[in-house]
Order: structure tokens, then sequence, then C-alpha cells
């Protein structure tokens, strides 16, 4: 590997509990507040809702800028596009749009959609709506000026709803500005543990570049944590410091630096996030004095 290979960007999922520990309050003060930590990614939280003003999401990016801090967004847990009911769809198509114009304040481009769910349909007829709901997503988005902001469509940790590792492949090929945003603790999850060693890993990497190519593979976005799962995939996120949970992090970051990945790696550990990204941070830095040194 070329020691001139990018680094990936190494991040938290919101605001740390740390960080309103010591008294900070506003987003626009973590960029600097995780800047010690070698931080240079930071993912806004539309999980729950939209209600960041527009004046604030401007605040945010300027501060971001300034700490040469890359910022994505998660849009709306809610979004369905996978419904065959028109006002799900136009709903969702709503909190796209909503969540992509608060993102473009804040000067970032990535934005991360959950596709949806089937509830009682068809999967291949979710599927299909999905699709269709997407590219109209993206027409909505060129239509407003907002060609830049890419949709980083994500697996999930249950079976039960779209977003398997082959399902999200085939909603990216739709659009040549569509990444994965692969959530390595849901791949575990939903598989029951499906990702125990380097090896799961490295088959994760090779369908992802077999399906969307090389150059996606390499820029895609990815979630990680610990996770707890059970029998229908998904309970809850973990932080590293609880035993017994993974996914173990030390599986990907050689294979990161082996084949010249650099991905946006959000961390999205329940109140430890920046902490635990700065941790995988370290873990990828090895890695990659390891690969550089031959050993």
């Amino acid at each position: 590997m070329s020691v001139q290979a990018p680094w990936p960007r190494f991040g938290p999922a919101g605001n740390s509990d740390r960080f309103y520990q010591e008294g900070y309050k506003r987003t626009a003060d973590t960029f600097a507040w995780q800047q010690p930590l070698g931080l240079t990614a930071f993912e806004y939280p539309f999980g729950r809702g939209i209600s960041l003003s527009d004046d604030t999401a401007v605040e945010i990016g300027q501060a971001a800028r300034q700490a040469g801090v890359a910022i994505s967004a998660h849009a709306p847990y809610y979004i369905n596009l996978g419904s065959d009911e028109e006002a799900a769809i136009e709903k969702s198509l709503g909190y796209i749009l909503t969540a992509a114009r608060k993102l473009h304040l804040m000067g970032g481009e990535r934005l991360v959609v959950h596709v949806g769910s089937p509830r009682k349909r068809a999967r291949e007829h979710a599927m299909a709506d999905a699709g269709r709901g997407l590219l109209e997503a993206r027409g909505r988005l060129h239509a407003e000026g907002l060609q830049g902001i890419r949709l980083c469509l994500e697996t999930m940790g249950k079976p039960s709803v779209l977003g398997t590792l082959d399902e999200i492949i085939a909603l990216v090929q739709l659009d040549d500005s569509f990444l994965p945003c692969i959530d390595f603790a849901h791949l575990h999850a939903a598989g029951g543990g499906a990702m125990g060693s380097e090896g799961d890993f490295a088959r994760v990497l090779d369908a992802v570049e077999q399906g969307v190519g090389i150059a996606r593979a390499r820029a895609m976005h990815v979630h990680f944590s610990h996770i707890e799962y059970g029998l229908s995939g998904e309970i809850r996120h973990r932080i590293f410091a609880d035993d017994g949970f993974g996914p173990d992090f030390a599986h990907l970051a050689p294979l990161l630096a082996r084949r010249g990945y650099a991905p946006t790696i959000i961390c999205e550990s329940r109140g430890t996030m920046a902490d635990d990204a700065a941790a995988m941070l370290a873990i990828y830095s090895a890695a990659r004095a390891g690969e550089a040194a031959g050993v």
C-alpha cells in the first residue's frame, strides 16, 4: 500500500456525554472540543426529527470548516420509501429534502438514509418502490440545486426491514451519486454475530467493490459500534468498554489500510462516541503503520 493513500475520517454521531459533562452545550463548540482527539468527521443526528434552525446550521458549518471537520447527517429514522402508500412516500421524500437543506447549510454532502420496511408486502415490491423513491429524491435534490448531496443508503440491523448488504448494493447501483453506508454493527446483529473475523469483513468489502466499483467502495460511508442483538437482530448499540459485544474494529482496520480505503467512519456508541471514534483512529493508525512497514 502506498503511504500516500488518503486517510479515513473518523468522528462521532452527535455529541458525547463527556462533551456536556465538561460544560459545553452548543454543537458549534464540538469541533474544537474533539480536535485533540484527532477527529475530522461529525454526523449531525436528525434521526428523531428536524428542529435545527437555518441560522444555527450555518453557524455549525462555519465552525466545522474552521476545524477541518467534514459534516454528514442522518435523516429521520421513520423514512419508508418501501411503502405502497403515496402519502407515506411523499412524507419520506419531504424528510429527505428537509434534512438535505439543513446539511447543505452546514456545508456537508453525505446524508444517511434508512430505506424503509416492507411491512406485510412482498419484499421485491417494496424494493422496487424504494428504488423509485430514491430516484425521485435524487431528482428533487437536483431541482433545488442540492445535487452535491449524496444519499448514503444504510445496511440495517434487523432482517425484517429493507437494508441487507445485497439490497443496499442493488439500490446504490441505481445512481452514481449514491454511496453505501455500511453499518458493520448492523450487519453483525442481523447475521447473529456475523462479523467475527477479518475474513468476514473482507467478504463485505469484496461484495461492495464488486457491486458498486472500487472508487465508491473506497469512499464509502461507515457506521461502527459494538452492538447487542437477539433472535430478531439489533437490540441496542453498546460502547467499547462494554464486555462481550462485537464487532471488533481491529478486524477491519488492516483491510482499510491494505486496500487504500478512505471512508468516513462514524462511531455510534451510546454516549462515548467521540472517545470510541478516537480509539478506532488509534487502531487504524497502528494498522496502517504495520502495512507500511510490511508487518
